[in-house]
């Protein structure tokens, strides 16, 4: 029999491949355990973090960089991207310039996804790339005070000291591994560069993506008790939200001809939605995002930024969605236990053996934490006994890496640079870890 299912699978690939799919997808439903308290349980606490999330990360989080990253693929030169971030620019440049931007995102890893996707499709090299990818989330200046501050200034030196090295060494062992693919990919760029590629101003470019992703970073400013410049920052985000956006308004009018009767009118109705509404700030933030985007469509010079957007959007948003909910199934949300019990963590993380370590980076590889929420979830298991070596090993792996995360950046450079990029960040992270809690 299993000779005949062999022999029919190499007749048909695909509808063999198909069979295998149903089959496995039935079995699966048919001994599921439904009805036990701690499958319940998981279901629950899976629904519990995507409606989380839904809540807190797609309208101020990811809409606003999946509109960033739209505009990145039409409005930056392809030639200022090529020369500093392309396989050909000089390493130290491209890696140093890609560290820096992604860490004055301050981002958390989902969010980072259509930026580091808008600027590798504009011809950034595969190591400049990642290294961004890797920085937004990880070197995220006030992630590393407030781990400081909760956890001990040993660690929270060890941390950023950690993460400004991973992005540089990772995206330089990414680099060296595809060089070969990288220069032929930029050979490929150079080829299609047009008489027009120069685009805005360079000074234009920087106010027009800087202030995006100011709005982006204080429309996500987050409250830290512990600080008081912080909090003071917080207590006004959204003014300066709205300053930011009224400079943007006035950019477009200005740079791209925007008509000022349509940008002015789409302002009084988000100060009209911001008055009566005061309490729901998503609500005016979607709407302005929505009306933004609107506008473009209606003009044929800017119609290309919503369909990049939109390509973006349908690409990486249902992955982020589903992997969000099968992390919230695994290993629910913080404080409250998935599928694997929070006993079996603890007590494979409670030394600073190279096996402890090892495991904690994996679990933070594969966990979902917004930004800032890695800090009281590494407190509360340290804690319970966590060993500090398997602590900064998750800082260093969780942040940056996430099942949602993984999904997406196998549609943008493939399943085996993912699984490169990954295990460069798990084993490094493992080494690190192992290193300081042991010869602290």
């Amino acid at each position: 029999m299993l000779n005949t299912l062999m022999t029919l699978y190499r007749e048909n690939p695909r509808e063999g491949r198909l069979f295998a799919v149903i089959a496995l997808g039935f079995l699966a439903i048919y001994f599921i355990p439904a009805g036990t308290g701690r499958f319940d349980n998981a279901v629950l606490e899976a629904v519990y973090l995507t409606n989380w999330y839904a809540r807190e990360h797609v309208i101020l989080c990811l809409l606003p960089a999946f509109v960033i990253a739209g505009a990145m693929a039409i409005y930056i030169s392809q030639g200022s991207v090529m020369r500093y971030l392309g396989p050909d620019a000089s390493r130290p440049v491209a890696l140093g310039v890609a560290s820096v931007s992604g860490t004055l995102l301050a981002v958390c890893s989902c969010t980072v996804l259509p930026l580091f996707g808008g600027i590798y499709k504009r011809g950034a090299g595969l190591g400049p790339a990642i290294a961004f990818l890797y920085s937004g989330p990880a070197i995220n200046v006030i992630a590393i005070v407030v781990t400081s501050k909760v956890l001990g200034a040993e660690i929270g030196i060890a941390r950023g000291i950690g993460a400004i090295a991973f992005a540089i060494v990772i995206g330089l062992i990414m680099h060296l591994i595809y060089r070969r693919e990288e220069g032929e990919r930029a050979l490929k760029s150079r080829r299609g560069f047009g008489a027009d590629d120069e685009g805005k101003p360079l000074s234009i470019t920087i106010a027009f993506f800087g202030l995006m992703i100011g709005i982006l970073v204080f429309a996500n400013w987050a409250s830290v008790p512990d600080s008081p410049g912080w909090m003071a920052v917080y207590q006004v985000k959204w003014v300066i939200t709205a300053l930011l956006a009224a400079g943007f308004a006035g950019l477009l009018i200005w740079q791209w001809n925007w008509p000022p009767k349509q940008v002015l009118v789409l302002a009084a109705l988000l100060v009209a939605i911001a008055l009566l509404f005061p309490h729901y700030p998503q609500l005016t933030f979607g709407v302005g995002i929505i009306g933004l985007m609107m506008v473009a469509l209606s003009r044929d010079q800017d119609r290309e930024w919503v369909t990049q957007s939109w390509d973006f959007t349908k690409q990486i948003l249902p992955l982020l969605v589903i992997g969000v909910f099968i992390a919230g199934l695994l290993l629910g949300r913080p404080g409250h236990e998935g599928l694997v019990p929070e006993q079996w963590v603890q007590a494979a993380v409670g030394d600073n053996s190279l096996t402890s370590t090892a495991l904690a980076s994996v679990l933070g590889a594969f966990m979902y934490f917004s930004t800032l929420t890695e800090v009281p979830i590494v407190e509360a298991l340290m804690g319970a006994g966590m060993g500090k070596g398997p602590a900064l090993a998750l800082l260093l792996a969780g942040p940056a890496l996430s099942l949602p995360n993984m999904l997406v950046i196998r549609t943008v450079i493939g399943t085996q640079k993912t699984l490169v990029y990954c295990a460069l960040v798990v084993v490094m992270a493992t080494v690190s870890g192992f290193i300081y809690g042991n010869f602290q």
